[in-house]
């Protein structure tokens, strides 16, 4: 069994749960409404803004041992650039406030995952980063073309509203099959532990942040409620 498939069959109860997410049902079946649509985008914008800074920081931390990787990690980084402007672009085609989510702070969730990632790198093996890119970029390639359809039927929302899911779901078709390539080489025990630990606790940190969608709305709405009743 390759490491890509034992990464697979080790995490697959963390991706479970992370499925499992109320939010990610409804939102293939069409029933999310906009400001839901909305709240995802906004935390999309909080960790994907992080993505060049982490490959960065990545391919600084890595060691002669790990030379191999630069030229992937520089692959990533120019693919990723600019990414988090697709999602400020779809949340004003969706009638959304870009400089409020500019300026806003992200869900504890999502910034708790992204401190994850950044302690990955900087305190662990920066090497177990690729758990984190097998997370986002398995879950966009199974969920984000199939989700951007319904919600956009659903919503009657405008194509340009749905840029990040759609050009991710496609871009990170490409991305798993590199993502593969580089699990083989790694053959290291200590290289391997480091990608899994990371993988599982990203599954976790995500699931939460959608789990926290509704929550994230509901107290949004909560002095609107109490000034109503």
């Amino acid at each position: 069994m390759s490491f890509h498939e034992e990464l697979t069959r080790i995490t697959m109860p963390d991706q479970q749960q992370l499925l499992a997410a109320p939010v990610i049902g409804r939102a293939l079946a069409g029933r999310i409404e906009r400001s839901t649509y909305l709240e995802f985008l906004t935390q999309a914008y909080h960790h994907v803004r992080h993505t060049v800074p982490l490959l960065m920081a990545v391919g600084s931390r890595l060691d002669d041992r790990h030379a191999w990787l630069q030229p992937a990690v520089l692959h990533y980084l120019e693919e990723e650039a600019g990414h988090e402007q697709w999602i400020l672009n779809d949340i004003e085609a969706a009638g959304g406030d870009r400089e409020r989510v500019r300026s806003s702070a992200p869900a504890i969730a999502t910034e708790a995952m992204v401190a994850y990632a950044y302690d990955t790198v900087m305190r662990g093996n920066p090497v177990g980063f690729f758990g984190m890119v097998q997370v986002l970029e398995g879950t966009s390639v199974a969920l984000a073309l199939q989700a951007a359809e319904r919600i956009q039927s659903s919503l009657g929302l405008p194509v340009r509203a749905f840029t990040y899911l759609k050009s991710h779901g496609q871009l990170d078709q490409q991305h798993v099959g590199d993502l593969a390539d580089i699990l083989e080489r790694l053959s290291d025990p200590v290289d391997q532990a480091a990608v899994i630990r990371c993988a599982r606790g990203i599954y976790w940190l995500y699931g939460a942040m959608f789990r926290g969608l509704d929550q994230a709305l509901s107290d949004e709405l909560a002095p609107i409620q109490r000034r109503i009743a």
